[in-house]
């Protein structure tokens, strides 16, 4: 029989690779490790990936199996879900691995200047009706270079033709560098083993959709610190489904 999510909860109270910081704690008790994760915590000096939004944590994990000298957090304020990420990385003694149960809104609030080198977004919600909350955004973008190397990586993973288009938008209108991007991830030809190595990492949902016949998206680009980041101002059309065989919320076509 399987945890419940009171039982989960409690798990991860005593784990010692989950910190767990939402909105409403960080308010009474501010987050002092900021800046010096890899002294306290990883105990190296290797480089520290993110992955914002990571579910139950597979890919966190995955990725630091597949890359030990490299240190990954996964951040999602869902902390059932987490467990399983977290219980896995703790029975598999993975000393790389951690995880953060916050609001990626106040994500600038856990981490120092330069300290994190990579970002990762894997099937992230599109937000389709809220630019703001879009993980693409101006208003998540300034945080990340906040502390994000200057020209670190952000990776972004998506069923989702809506964020992908967005996300493209958002690169041309702010010339930032793009390294790499296809509308059919498991169909484009020419991947070096490395590439193929860490985006053949499928997740709990990416299995879903994949099954359902969406094309899995992916793009990897560099943010730069320097100049003053604007948002598209171009329709894009809607995605024409949402998660479990849903049909879209909105009678709209298009968003901007």
């Amino acid at each position: 029989m399987g945890r419940g999510k009171l039982e989960k909860f409690a798990d991860m109270e005593r784990y010692e690779n989950v910190f767990e910081y939402p909105y409403h704690v960080m308010e009474q008790k501010p987050f002092d490790m900021k800046g010096q994760w890899r002294e306290r915590y990883f105990k190296n000096d290797g480089p520290i990936v993110l992955e914002l939004g990571c579910g139950r944590g597979e890919y966190t994990v995955e990725l630091a199996k597949r890359f030990p000298e490299t240190n990954f957090i996964g951040v999602d304020i869902k902390g059932a879900r987490m467990w399983s990420g977290a219980t896995q990385a703790l029975e598999e003694k993975l000393p790389n691995v951690a995880f953060l149960r916050t609001n990626i809104e106040i994500i600038d609030r856990f981490f120092d200047c330069d300290e994190v080198q990579e970002i990762w977004l894997t099937f992230s919600d599109p937000q389709m009706k809220s630019v703001r909350k879009r993980l693409t955004s101006t208003y998540f973008m300034n945080r990340y270079r906040k502390f994000l190397t200057d020209g670190g990586l952000i990776h972004l993973k998506t069923d989702s033709n809506f964020l992908f288009t967005y996300t493209t938008y958002m690169i041309q209108r702010n010339s930032l560098p793009l390294l790499f991007s296809t509308e059919d991830l498991y169909h484009t030809e020419g991947l070096d083993e490395q590439t193929r190595n860490i985006l053949g990492i499928k997740t709990y949902y990416e299995t879903q959709w994949i099954e359902r016949g969406l094309n899995i998206r992916y793009m990897k680009f560099r943010l730069p610190h320097g100049g003053e980041l604007h948002e598209p101002d171009v329709e894009i059309p809607l995605d024409e489904y949402r998660s479990y065989k849903r049909t879209k919320r909105s009678g709209l076509s298009v968003a901007k």
